[in-house]
């Protein structure tokens, strides 16, 4: 069965005509071509698929959208403003916080929502924060002083 969905994704409305189960996820990169956000382990493990839900982390591929219809969706192709990247972007890419990138979005709209919510994090609480979402590259310092950098600014 499908149905119409109606969105607010980085600011901008948007209808979809849907099968019913698929994920927030899959919508976004299937049906809207925001592929920004990372397909990982479909589990809710990894952080991967984060996305921000009135400004709140969300794995997407745990949602349907049926049930976030009418809320404000952050994804990563909706961080920086307009052509100025967030200053977590800029932190991340100074720094080297990204190798393989795969995880980049996730940590980045979770560290947004951190710094949204507290913006002067201790080094534990940023750990605490992240901690939902996997990297297998880059062994996490190099994250975790880019938010404090971006905290910073």
């Amino acid at each position: 069965m499908k149905q119409i969905l109606r969105l607010r994704i980085n600011n901008q409305n948007y209808e979809v005509y849907a099968p019913i189960h698929k994920t927030l996820l899959e919508i976004l990169r299937e049906d809207l071509n925001l592929t920004g956000t990372k397909h990982g382990c479909e589990l809710g493990e990894c952080g991967t698929c984060t996305v921000l839900i009135d400004g709140e982390p969300v794995l997407s591929c745990l949602i349907l959208p049926v049930a976030v219809q009418g809320r404000a969706i952050t994804t990563i192709e909706g961080m920086a403003d307009g052509i100025m990247p967030h200053p977590l972007q800029t932190a991340f890419a100074e720094l080297g916080a990204a190798q393989c990138g795969y995880c980049t979005p996730g940590m980045l709209l979770t560290s947004k929502a951190l710094l949204d919510q507290n913006p002067q994090p201790t080094r534990d609480e940023i750990k605490h924060a992240l901690a939902g979402n996997l990297c297998r590259c880059t062994g996490y310092t190099k994250i975790y002083e880019a938010v404090e950098q971006a905290s910073k600014t």
